[in-house]
């Protein structure tokens, strides 16, 4: 079996206070994320989501352990890894292509521009903006810019595409429209995909595992939930499928409840190098050589969870 793209070692991130306290947001993570795969990441404000997310762009160093790509160690930005914050962060004096661009010139310093031009234009169709190449950002809606945003990052081509909430500022409608394409998107060119997100339907949609945070500070990995609906998900018919009840109401009893206890009360046989994977709604666990498998709690009513305080 090949090594996966992304390994996650043991990483830690704390800040020491005024007072010379230190104050440990999260420790001890291991995460290995294949080829291809689209992870979610949840937990509640605090746990460190986007400081991981920050440690993997290389944005920032963690405390303790380490992080590989490819076989590499990161020890900084790198043009392999490309990040959509939530805001589109769009240079607004450029054009679409002028923004989209200025990624590849990066990238590809010795193409000529007419090859940059064609690049670029492959990606603005990709993301159906075909016809707002000269737009500035002034000129485009929120879900356009986001939508070049997404054209700029995949236009380099990376290894990995680390996502930040990326649609959480969009109306729902928009929201949900997004949430496709970046489905359809991922589909056609197998890309790697690693995304925050407080969202518990937009995880069902999108990811083909779930990481779960407990609540910081010392926050740690409690447990990865593998999708097990269909790819070619849609919101018309996700809520079909006869195990999106039994994940949706696994990952909110987590958020509710279980994240809360479970630094309190480690569960027996725990082991935060090897977090279990859990597959609500199934009969049986996935085998996992050397992992701790959690039971999956029985499907109860659905609530609404909403994780910003």
């Amino acid at each position: 079996m090949s090594d996966p793209l992304i390994r996650i070692e043991g990483i830690a991130k704390r800040f020491t206070a005024r007072d010379a306290t230190i104050s440990t947001v999260f420790e001890d993570v291991h995460l290995s994320v294949e080829q291809g795969e689209f992870v979610c990441l949840i937990g509640h404000s605090g746990c460190g989501k986007t400081t991981i997310l920050n440690v993997l762009a290389g944005l920032e160093p963690a405390s303790d352990g380490y992080v590989f790509v490819a076989g590499r160690e990161i020890r900084g930005p790198s043009l392999d890894r490309a990040v959509i914050f939530q805001s589109h962060a769009l240079m607004p004096w450029l054009t679409v292509l002028g923004n989209i661009a200025f990624a590849v010139t990066s990238r590809w310093p010795e193409w000529d521009p007419q090859r940059v031009r064609q690049h670029c234009q492959k990606y603005i169709d990709l993301v159906n903006l075909t016809g707002a190449e000269k737009k500035r950002p002034a000129e485009l809606s929120g879900g356009m810019k986001q939508r070049v945003g997404i054209a700029r990052a995949l236009a380099i081509q990376p290894k990995m595409l680390l996502m930040d909430e990326p649609f959480s500022a969009l109306d729902a409608l928009t929201r949900g429209m997004l949430q496709e394409e970046a489905l359809r998107i991922c589909a056609e060119t197998r890309q790697t995909v690693f995304m925050i997100t407080h969202d518990v339907d937009e995880a069902i949609l999108l990811a083909d595992k779930i990481v779960l945070m407990t609540n910081g500070p010392g926050a740690r990995i409690a447990e990865i939930v593998v999708n097990t609906l269909p790819r070619g998900r849609s919101h018309n018919t996700i809520h079909k499928e006869p195990h999106y009840y039994p994940i949706r109401n696994h990952l909110v009893d987590f958020l509710l409840s279980r994240s809360k206890q479970f630094n309190e009360s480690v569960p027996a046989g725990y082991d935060p190098k090897h977090p279990p994977l859990v597959t609500p709604g199934l009969e049986r666990e996935i085998p996992v050589a050397a992992q701790t498998v959690a039971t999956p709690r029985p499907a109860e009513k659905a609530v609404v969870v909403n994780l910003r305080h």
